[in-house]
């Protein structure tokens, strides 16, 4: 089961999908803005928000649960939209079903393996998870241990949940962390997808680097790309005045 999160009533169809350790929620601020145009539904990828667990995240498989619940959702064709791990997914949406997507945005990441770089993230939410929780601050003061920095902590936690005896993570984080060698390499893209697709980059993001270029492009021919300066990986939530714009932008044109 996905769940889904909707904002507006009218226009055409923008489905969103957010990165690892994500939630639909990351969005909320974009998609109020975007709903003035366009109906859209953010996503919680399988094992995160109220998504259901997903023992194999292959990509073939997300993208398969996702494009099964726009069927049900009456979602014919649709604009797509995914940062990071989301992004990999959309791409493998726009491999697997290229009739059904009218335009593609692929915020900060490439069509290429990437070498591991969450063992610390993973530890932190790992020892919240195996944690009687009492309290925020207490998730933070632990996850501080693995992760220095406040804003990733602060990403990282709002998969908090608070229950009856306490907090828990709204994350299936034994099949992540089972499904990771998977999640790090690219996209299972078999010939060039024809959709017309916007690459966004942050400057100071290494996701997305010059020789990825020739993937992405191998790929996706009729790529697009813009760069947000002084950005990092989070781009979206570092600038979103300009993201926005740009994803506006080309979505209209």
């Amino acid at each position: 089961m996905i769940h889904a999160k909707q904002y507006g009533e009218s226009g055409p169809a923008l489905v969103v999908l957010h990165g690892l350790f994500g939630n639909a929620d990351n969005w909320h601020s974009l998609a109020k803005n975007w709903s003035e145009t366009f109906r859209v539904f953010c996503i919680d990828l399988p094992n995160h928000g109220q998504s259901s667990p997903m023992n194999h995240a292959s990509y073939p498989n997300m993208a398969k649960a996702i494009l099964q619940w726009a069927q049900e959702t009456s979602l014919d064709k649709f604009y797509l939209l995914g940062h990071s791990m989301g992004g990999k997914v959309a791409m493998q949406m726009a491999a697997l079903a290229p009739d059904n997507i009218i335009k593609l945005v692929v915020a900060d990441i490439a069509p290429v393996d990437y070498p591991p770089s969450h063992t610390q993230i993973f530890k932190g939410l790992k020892a919240i998870d195996e944690t009687d929780l009492t309290s925020r601050k207490q998730a933070d003061s632990l996850l501080s241990e693995y992760e220095p920095s406040l804003p990733v902590r602060q990403f990282l936690l709002k998969n908090l949940e608070r229950t009856d005896n306490g907090f828990k993570l709204a994350i299936s984080l034994d099949n992540i962390a089972q499904s990771y060698t998977t999640i790090l390499k690219k996209p299972e893209i078999g010939s060039p997808i024809q959709t017309p697709t916007l690459f966004i980059k942050g400057e100071k993001s290494d996701y997305i680097v010059a020789d990825y270029q020739q993937d992405i492009i191998g790929f996706f021919p009729n790529a697009e790309f813009k760069m947000i300066p002084d950005t990092g990986h989070w781009l979206h939530a570092e600038k979103p005045i300009p993201f926005s714009s740009l994803v506006k932008r080309f979505l209209n044109k």
